[in-house]
């Protein structure tokens, strides 16, 4: 997944019922043809690299594979039918995938290890790394109101629960795009949750990972009831965090509980923050909105924010129903008291080009002691939409690395 073309198939696992030894030989591309049915068209897909392994997981190595009983079938993620979500949830790619030898494969030596044949295998499985690692549950309220989630736990906690190892807890908040049944698209719709639960991260900042998922029918109460400021959410919301929170207490650093949230997920870090000031350690709002009379009740809180200047859905200083956007809560916050360090850039900058720029706003943030981040994404630059500036905030090593060096 990235953040411009969301998910992809990238590989095909095929597991045979012995093991693949190519003696240091290559298998060529053209030996498989991989067809896909996506959206009821049937078309080919472009095999990049094929090699053998022992596990179903692609290696990015420049010489991939070692013996084993899979053989792994790379695919270019550029061709128009890689696609493995629509515009939220996930397609049903369950047997969407036929794969066909079309060539013998033989050692160095000319040993046969792999012929050809008629037969063609069809997907019996998806594999969505990261994802899968994330855990279902649901859980009910006092009131009897049920939010689903998904939870991530630290490989470490799940190889030893009676750890008395401290995890920082990061909480997501989903935007309005992603209120459903499924218990899948607060994971798969953006990066927002797997990026703290992707393994180069949870080496870095082993963490646990709650990402409730709002239902339908979309519950509001009145104009600006807006998913997670809906009453019956937010209570539902705030008693599962300090349920999880209280009966994880051995292993959940409290001086360390985070919320990032995107669009309406921006807005319930706002009201969240304001009502239990005291509780969390930082917060990522993107794209949100809020209450600016609330902002001095968090002039304490470290917040790294952003938004697209020409953001067409929750415009950048008006907001939304009447509750002003992420300009005009910056002013508020510096009103009340709070150091605010700003920056714009393009959001369309390479990453290296546009993590340094993260780390300039960075440096001067501490140089004048200010714990409030504001980033501006210039007009024209944020890709697909100007709504979506969370394009490279969950990619920025920069703000997440920020994110983790705060507690309470």
């Amino acid at each position: 997944m990235t953040p411009r073309n969301n998910w992809l198939v990238t590989a095909i696992a095929l597991q045979y019922s012995y093991r693949l030894d190519l003696r240091g030989g290559v298998v060529p591309p053209s030996a498989f043809q991989v067809k896909a049915t996506v959206g009821g068209q049937t078309a080919a897909r472009t095999v990049t690299r094929v090699y053998s392994s022992t596990t179903a997981e692609v290696d990015d190595r420049s010489r991939p594979g070692r013996p084993g009983d899979r053989l792994i079938i790379e695919l270019d993620p550029n061709d128009s039918n890689a696609r493995a979500a629509g515009s939220t949830d996930p397609l049903p790619l369950d047997r969407a995938y036929s794969v066909r030898q079309v060539e013998d494969v033989r050692t160095p030596g000319g040993e046969p290890v792999l012929k050809a044949g008629p037969f063609a295998s069809r997907n019996d499985d998806v594999i969505t790394p990261v994802v899968d690692d994330f855990a279902a549950g649901s859980f009910t309220d006092s009131a009897g109101f049920e939010l689903d989630f998904r939870l991530y736990q630290p490989e470490g906690f799940v190889r030893n629960p009676q750890t008395r190892k401290r995890y920082p807890l990061v909480v997501t908040l989903h935007g309005g795009g992603e209120v459903a049944d499924n218990n899948m698209t607060q994971l798969t719709s953006n990066r927002i949750a797997v990026t703290f639960a992707k393994p180069e991260r949870q080496r870095r900042d082993p963490t646990f990972v709650l990402s409730p998922q709002i239902p339908l029918p979309r519950p509001m109460d009145g104009p600006d009831g807006t998913d997670w400021t809906d009453a019956k959410v937010q209570a539902a919301l705030i008693e599962l965090i300090d349920t999880f929170v209280s009966e994880h207490s051995r292993n959940v650093d409290t001086a360390r509980l985070y919320l990032v949230g995107l669009s309406s997920g921006g807005r319930g870090i706002y009201s969240l923050l304001a009502k239990r000031p005291e509780v969390f350690a930082a917060a990522l709002p993107t794209a949100g909105w809020g209450d600016p009379a609330t902002m001095d009740r968090i002039t304490h809180i470290p917040i790294w924010a952003d938004h697209s200047v020409d953001d067409p859905v929750v415009p950048y200083r008006e907001g939304r129903f009447g509750k002003p956007g992420t300009w005009t809560l910056m002013n508020a916050l510096e009103t009340a008291g709070a150091r605010v360090s700003r920056g714009e850039w393009a959001n369309d900058l390479p990453k290296a080009q546009f993590e340094a720029r993260s780390r300039a706003l960075l440096r001067q943030a501490r140089a004048t002691r200010s714990h409030v981040l504001f980033t501006s994404y210039t007009p024209g630059t944020t890709p697909v939409n100007p709504h979506l500036s969370w394009a490279q905030t969950y990619e920025n090593d920069v703000v997440i690395d920020w994110l983790f060096e705060q507690s309470r």
